[in-house]
């Protein structure tokens, strides 16, 4: 379930190449904070991944809501059983 939501979140960041620095920009707009700077176009992909894996974390870790993402709703992951 959580790689899936990652693949289709990713499915979602948009791109654009800062032309004074000469980097790419990459972010998930429907997830706040989620960005990502690098020189290379894949490197800002990789970077963005990981961006969003440590958001993903620290919201589950502090109980945080998570937008339901392609009908994924990690909020469940935090319900008790």
């Amino acid at each position: 379930m959580l790689a899936s939501y990652i693949d289709q979140a990713m499915e979602l960041a948009v791109y654009e190449i800062i032309e004074n620095e000469q980097t790419y920009w990459g972010e998930i707009p429907s997830l706040q904070g989620v960005w990502a700077n690098h020189q290379t176009l894949e490197g800002c992909r990789r970077e963005l991944r990981e961006a969003l894996s440590d958001w993903l974390a620290l919201r589950l870790h502090l109980g945080l809501t998570i937008p339901v993402i392609a009908g994924i709703n990690l909020n469940e992951l935090t319900k008790p059983v």
